[in-house]
């Protein structure tokens, strides 16, 4: 079977350069996302306060690697928040230490003593995202209304002055679709779930399970 051809990033890349927001896809069974180099932007697009916490996006390696003064994670912890970022996808509450300053672009994820923090690196995006280290991200819905899942629905809901980076055909349609997962972890290293999402649902309803799952790929 051939290659999926590249994605079109063109538009969305003009668009995030010109600092406004984007609709970018994730690997099933996430939704979309919002995106923009600006949290204002997000919270402008979603239509929610412009103060509101928004995660930073640390696909790039650079942007994890400078918080790693200011996380308040024992070097196992570190490693733990790290896979699970870059691994299972999960939306992550890192604790910050007391008195240590948080660099500049991750206070707009700073939330009670905790950064708000996103690392999908889905690869149909590389070429994009290393055009842009520094960007904020947010489920990709309207406030009140529920994450979009393909193409039609992302249009639908944030109109023709949002562009969105189509990928349905590389993600599985029959599939349920949630926004991420969010976990809490501490500086031990041990985690807490904040809100279910498409990570646990597809372990069943009971997310301890989901958890315990979680530790024990950790401790390996």
């Amino acid at each position: 079977m051939p290659a999926p051809e590249p994605l079109d990033t063109g538009v969305v890349a003009a668009a995030l350069a010109d600092g406004r927001a984007a609709i970018l896809p994730n690997p099933s069974p996430l939704t979309y996302v919002v995106a923009a180099t600006a949290p204002a932007v997000v919270n402008h697009a979603k239509g929610r306060p412009a103060g509101q916490e928004v995660a930073l996006w640390v696909h790039h390696d650079a942007a994890w690697h400078g918080l790693g003064a200011a996380l308040a994670l024992s070097p196992a912890a570190l490693r733990s928040a790290l896979t699970l970022l870059r691994d299972e996808l999960v939306t992550l509450l890192v604790p910050v230490r007391a008195g240590e300053p948080v660099p500049g672009p991750a206070l707009p994820a700073l939330r009670d003593g905790h950064l708000l923090l996103f690392g999908a690196r889905w690869r149909p995006l590389a070429p994009l995202l290393g055009g842009f280290p520094l960007l904020y991200v947010s489920s990709a819905n309207r406030t009140g209304r529920a994450p979009v899942a393909t193409t039609a629905e992302a249009v639908a809901a944030f109109g023709p002055g949002v562009p969105v980076l189509g990928a349905d055909a590389l993600r599985d349609a029959g599939a349920p679709h949630a926004a991420t997962t969010t976990l809490r972890i501490a500086a031990d290293g041990s985690l807490a779930l904040v809100r279910r999402g498409a990570q646990d649902r597809a372990h069943g309803p009971d997310p301890a399970g989901y958890l315990a799952r979680l530790r024990a790929g950790l401790a390996r």
